[in-house]
């Protein structure tokens, strides 16, 4: 429904940009190095905006506002908490590693984080293309500023040059992409647009035009090959505790625009746009795996293994309407859902690890800086070795329900093309289980570089094991997320 106040859809972002003001000004009197004060504010708007969206999401409404250029539905309320969620992990394991470098010597850390998070609601709850794309916006200037945040750095500075230029590249194919659909549609509303394809009165060929670009600028987002290019660098020059805060959130966020944009919006061209998406998931697949082999650089490394996990959850929108029928679009867009929730899960626990044995003067970024961890600290090791496990896709963990889920989704299309993409898939993942179980044979029989024993403050401890464990529980029992994701999907669907 529309609601007519049109603030009901929107308050959670309305109250995080109202405390964002709050904690910015706010930290201008804090004195402490460590922003003890600003960190907990932080935390606890956080929590509160996480159990609104999670309440909302759990009333299974779906709300339009704004004259319906924004939405409020369980799909998109679900992935605002699990991305706040997910902030709130990134800052408890960051914290520290930005403290002992300087990071923290203003509050900046903690108020454009909480923008980039405000940009990817704006994004998740979009239902026209200029909001989106403000959203969008909002969260790539924030990320380029958190990059850039270690000012006397220089890796940092080059790397937050590099994301910049090839950020607005990609910002400027997908805004040219949606203006195509504008002048072809005449609406900017993504449900106008659907009808106004639809109706078959559109130009083909402008269509498919304009779509090209929307799926470069999306690819780019979620950091699909050949529009990868960003990845590795960033990933290895940004300070850690900003890697982690630019690889995982924004993902759900990114997820969010592809299901709104090619699913709501540009679902009768989805046998042009699937075409697309499969060349995209196979180069990913591809390059990822092949690519993350030859490094040593740890997270460079799973840099690139973000590229080929990016290439497996395409393959999940690919399989979501066959020959013109979407019988399967349920399974497959709620398989690519949770695997998506499932791979951030992941992607907190390794980088939560690379963090926690970081010290002043020492960024442990090498695998090799992860030899004899287990004799140190059998519990990170632990912790490292599920994560490890689990993007290798090996069971029980949650990585391999994950996978499965997609391949059972591309299956049961009974498309012969499809079998032989989770054929492909497989074989890709056998390929990327190598450079995974290196992780875990460096921390398991290599000899430790040093002596010092790791420890961590309570909270990182606290929050690391819970982590870890829900990595091994979800893939146990996965039934409650898969169900939650696939409800999210139909209610989506059925908007």
């Amino acid at each position: 429904m529309i609601d007519k106040l049109s603030w009901m859809a929107i308050y959670p972002e309305a109250a995080l940009l109202i405390m964002a003001c709050v904690i910015a000004l706010l930290d201008l009197s804090t004195t402490s190095p460590r922003r003890t004060a600003t960190y907990v504010l932080t935390l606890l708007t956080l929590a509160v905006i996480a159990v609104l969206t999670g309440f909302n999401a759990a009333s299974g409404k779906t709300i339009y506002g704004f004259g319906g250029m924004v939405v409020s539905d369980p799909m998109g309320n679900w992935l605002k908490c699990f991305a706040t969620l997910a902030l709130m992990v990134t800052l408890v394991y960051g914290r520290p590693y930005a403290a002992d470098r300087g990071m923290l010597r203003g509050g900046e850390m903690f108020t454009m984080s909480m923008l980039a998070l405000l940009g990817m609601f704006v994004m998740i709850a979009g239902s026209n293309f200029l909001v989106i794309y403000l959203g969008l916006e909002l969260l790539t200037l924030s990320s380029y500023a958190l990059v850039a945040l270690r000012r006397d750095n220089a890796v940092a500075s080059e790397a937050a040059m590099k994301y910049f230029v090839l950020g607005a590249m990609a910002s400027g194919f997908l805004l040219y992409g949606l203006s195509m659909m504008y002048g072809a549609t005449g609406s900017l509303d993504i449900n106008e647009v659907f009808k106004a394809i639809a109706s078959r009165q559109v130009n083909h060929q402008v269509l498919v035009f304009g779509l090209v670009f929307i799926v470069a600028g999306l690819a780019f987002k979620v950091g699909a090959a050949p529009f990868h290019m960003w990845v590795p660098d960033v990933y290895q020059g940004a300070p850690t505790a900003i890697t982690l805060m630019i690889g995982a959130a924004p993902e759900l966020a990114a997820f969010a625009i592809i299901i709104r944009l090619l699913v709501e919006g540009l679902l009768p061209l989805a046998i042009d746009w699937q075409q697309m998406l499969t060349l995209l998931a196979i180069a990913s697949l591809l390059v990822g795996n092949l690519a993350a082999i030859a490094q040593t650089n740890l997270k460079r490394m799973l840099a690139y293994s973000t590229i080929a996990q990016m290439g497996f959850m395409l393959l999940g929108l690919v399989a979501g309407v066959v020959n013109g029928n979407t019988y399967n679009a349920q399974f497959a867009y709620s398989a690519a859902m949770f695997y998506i929730v499932t791979y951030v899960l992941t992607t907190l626990a390794s980088f939560g690890i690379i963090l926690l044995l970081a010290r002043e003067g020492f960024e442990s970024e090498e695998i090799t800086d992860l030899a004899g961890l287990n004799q140190r600290s059998p519990l990170y090791a632990g912790v490292m070795a599920i994560a490890m496990f689990s993007l290798a896709g090996v069971p029980p963990l949650v990585g391999f329900y994950a996978k499965f889920a997609i391949l059972q989704a591309l299956i049961a299309s009974g498309q012969t093309m499809h079998i032989a993409l989770a054929v492909f898939a497989v074989i890709m993942s056998l390929i990327g289980a190598f450079y995974y179980l290196r992780v875990v044979k460096v921390m398991y029989f290599d000899e430790p570089l040093t002596a010092t024993t790791v420890s961590a403050p309570h909270d990182v401890r606290a929050v690391l094991t819970v982590n870890g464990a829900l990595i091994l529980i979800l893939g146990i029992l996965p039934g409650s997320l898969m169900t939650l994701c696939a409800q999210a999907i139909v209610a989506t669907l059925a908007s």
